[in-house]
């Protein structure tokens, strides 16, 4: 960029410290990816360790506990039940039996449920090491906005996990662990199955609702705004019913029970976009 619209770069050495006024080659900007690269693995790696040392907490307080009838979500629909008079709303209420078939599975599991948990511990790190390897290309103005973001992004994310985990997973477990084709054919679950499934669900669910920061970022950069997202509203919102007809079980009050929320977060998501420009406006109308 030329004039008085090139932005200043600020290249930084290992030790965090910045020299300003200097464009970073390619190499140097690999070399910064690098550390934070680093510096994000070294935070997983800690919370993985400590996932992994708490392996009783881990599985049976928190992994297993969606199956189990004393799980909160699965006391709630055995309340609503009997007050609606619908028993069919009760769920998980005999927990299924979870087996393992290989000789390493059960330590295999450990250990990569040890890995997503680290992951999920440390992703407002993780969030703010990316931050900081884009903040050095934003104006002097952007960048005070650094730290809302990772705020808001984590936010998101951890609402995302709780809703999953809260909700969906039970739901799931109850519906699969509980569907037959016939009574002469018992469900013994797999665990390997059943932790696949509750990692997918937490995780889709923790990454589907940083929806909002997505649009806001598209409004920001000018590859769409409100108007668009406005535009294409009913097409977002059949693409939101077919995302949770993906993260839920096959039953429809499962699915709307999940596509509320993504409704709700898309249009949080088209009123940043308007408040994005909104601004983008008013500086041009402060502008000579």
């Amino acid at each position: 960029m030329a004039g008085n619209e090139k932005k200043a770069i600020n290249s930084k050495t290992k030790d965090g410290s910045a020299t300003k006024g200097n464009e970073m080659s390619f190499l140097q900007h690999l070399e910064e990816l690098r550390w934070h690269l680093v510096r994000a693995s070294a935070a997983v790696m800690v919370a993985g360790i400590v996932v992994f040392l708490n392996k009783q907490f881990v599985f049976d307080k928190v992994i297993l506990a969606p199956r189990d009838p004393g799980f909160v979500t699965n006391r709630f629909f055995g309340w609503l039940a009997v007050q609606l008079n619908s028993p069919d709303l009760a769920i998980n209420t005999k927990p299924f039996q979870l087996i393992n078939i290989d000789l390493s599975g059960q330590f295999s599991i450990h250990l990569n449920l040890a890995i997503i948990g680290g992951i999920i511990i440390s992703i407002p790190y993780i969030l703010w090491e990316f931050w900081r390897f884009v903040r050095p290309a934003l104006y002097e103005n952007e960048r005070k906005h650094v730290t809302s973001a990772v705020v808001y992004s984590s936010l998101l994310f951890i609402m995302g996990i709780c809703f999953g985990y809260f909700m969906i997973v039970p739901l799931t477990t109850h519906f699969f662990g509980s569907y037959q084709v016939s009574q002469e054919v018992l469900n013994q679950i797999n665990l390997t199955s059943y932790i696949s499934s509750v990692n997918t669900i937490v995780l889709g669910s923790g990454i589907v609702f940083e929806l909002p920061i997505v649009m806001f970022f598209l409004a920001k950069v000018g590859l769409a705004g409100s108007s668009f997202f406005k535009t294409y509203r009913k097409h977002a919102f059949i693409l939101l019913l077919c995302l949770a007809a993906i993260i839920t079980p096959p039953d429809a009050f499962s699915m709307l029970l999940v596509t509320g929320p993504l409704a709700l977060l898309y249009e949080l998501g088209v009123f940043m976009a308007r408040m994005v420009e909104k601004k983008r406006n008013n500086i041009d109308l402060l502008e000579p």
